[in-house]
């Protein structure tokens, strides 16, 4: 069932994540571990879409913690355009970049893993114009990404292109 295109539960969702961002609270943490292991032990058939949202495909992108040297893995949403891949640093529109990029910036050389496949890959930011195409694309994906921009203060959401190497 669904109104106006988007399935009730993408609405539920949304919803529940838009109420959890007003408030200040981010819950990407929280449930990334067991995310991450569903993702591998299913190949991506479990966590490999946002509910409800079946074009809103998510891919696993592993990172060294440029500081700890700690290796983590963040579950992400993620675009293609051609040949190119490409995540959006979001953070679900809190205020600050998420330590992931940070981290990736600093370690540009890295891993993700797309369904069962994984890929090695070069992480570089977009530039302005590609910046302004894949936004575009992400937000007609994942509406939720214009309020994540708005809610986010004056920081531009960076977009974050993996290139095969």
């Amino acid at each position: 069932m669904s109104t106006g295109g988007v399935s009730l539960l993408a609405q539920f969702f949304s919803a529940g994540a838009r109420f959890a961002n007003r408030r200040g609270i981010y819950a990407g943490r929280r449930f990334t571990k067991v995310h991450v292991r569903c993702y591998r032990w299913s190949n991506g058939r479990i966590g490999g879409h946002i509910p409800g949202r079946r074009d809103a495909r998510i891919l696993l992108l592993d990172h060294v913690g440029a500081k700890s040297g700690v290796r983590r893995t963040s579950p992400l949403v993620y675009i293609t355009d051609g040949a190119v891949t490409a995540v959006a640093a979001s953070k679900a529109g809190q205020p600050t970049h998420p330590a992931w990029l940070h981290n990736l910036l600093a370690q540009p050389h890295t891993t993700i893993q797309l369904g069962a496949r994984s890929c090695r890959v070069r992480v570089r930011l977009a530039n302005a114009s590609e910046r302004e195409q894949l936004w575009r694309r992400f937000v007609e994906t994942v509406p939720d990404y214009k309020f994540y921009q708005q809610h986010g203060g004056p920081r531009t959401i960076p977009i974050v292109i993996l290139e095969p190497r």
